[in-house]
């Protein structure tokens, strides 16, 4: 299994746990949209297209993993749900005023997707990406990612490595910039309320755990809880996870 098609298998769970977007950051991101049709590539469960409908946005969703595909349109009757991946869009030239992608941009084969997207983009149309992180300037934070290992808290999943791994994003090498202007990032608060448990759970829907073998997840989760339960800002009752949404976003040429 890839780490790309992993999140199907654990489809309820990603539902279930995984946080959704800051409201500040979703209107960040459509700020200069000419228009309120958005398609939110790379839907998933739902979790962004949720925001999005909160903020007023006309939502389509496209998903390519048939297992989240279903789990959204149980979640989102409302919202169009079509299977479709960021490589081979199911819309129709200039249909949307902004393209958005919750922590799926980083999975888009950009050479292909880059003029997909800008396909389906009206002239001025928004690309964006946002992403939840972890605030790593906290210092319990710093240290459960220590902890974790990369298979549980990723290359894109603190704000450190998350303005690093994403600052380079949608650059002319990629085929994309000749299509959008400079792109920004900017992020805003979204803390979590959390147990011990519910983070544990959040943190085994990862990528990078959802591939590992199950004795060597067993094993990183069960480093995870010892440390969550020897901190006092974790070990007792519900906490708030110090979070941020994350914005990367460029405009259509």
């Amino acid at each position: 299994m890839s780490l790309s098609s992993s999140f199907g298998s654990a489809a309820s769970a990603y539902a279930r746990h995984r946080p959704d977007y800051a409201q500040a950051a979703v209107r960040w991101a459509l700020e200069f949209a000419p228009g309120p049709r958005v398609l939110d590539l790379g839907a998933g469960t739902g979790k962004l297209a949720a925001t999005l409908v909160a903020v007023g946005a006309d939502v389509v969703a496209v998903e390519p993993d048939p297992a989240m595909l279903t789990e959204l349109r149980r979640a989102m009757p409302a919202v169009r749900a079509l299977p479709g991946s960021a490589e081979a869009i199911p819309l129709p030239d200039a249909s949307v005023d902004a393209v958005v992608a919750g922590n799926a941009l980083h999975w888009f084969d950009m050479a292909v997707a880059g003029p997909e997207i800008a396909r389906v983009l009206a002239p001025g149309g928004v690309l964006a990406g946002l992403w939840n992180i972890m605030d790593d300037r906290i210092g319990w934070v710093a240290d459960l990612e220590r902890v974790s290992g990369s298979a549980a808290i990723g290359p894109r999943d603190t704000l450190t490595r998350w303005r690093a791994a994403t600052a380079g994003m949608l650059i002319p090498s990629d085929g994309v910039a000749v299509r959008f202007g400079s792109a920004e990032q900017a992020d805003f608060p979204h803390g979590q309320c959390r147990t011990a448990d519910s983070l544990v759970a959040t943190l085994a829907t990862r990528a990078g755990m959802l591939v590992m073998p199950e004795p060597e997840r067993e094993a990183t989760l069960g480093r995870i809880r010892d440390f969550l339960g020897s901190r006092p800002e974790t070990a007792e009752g519900e906490f708030t996870l110090p979070m941020l949404t994350g914005v990367l976003r460029a405009r259509r040429r």
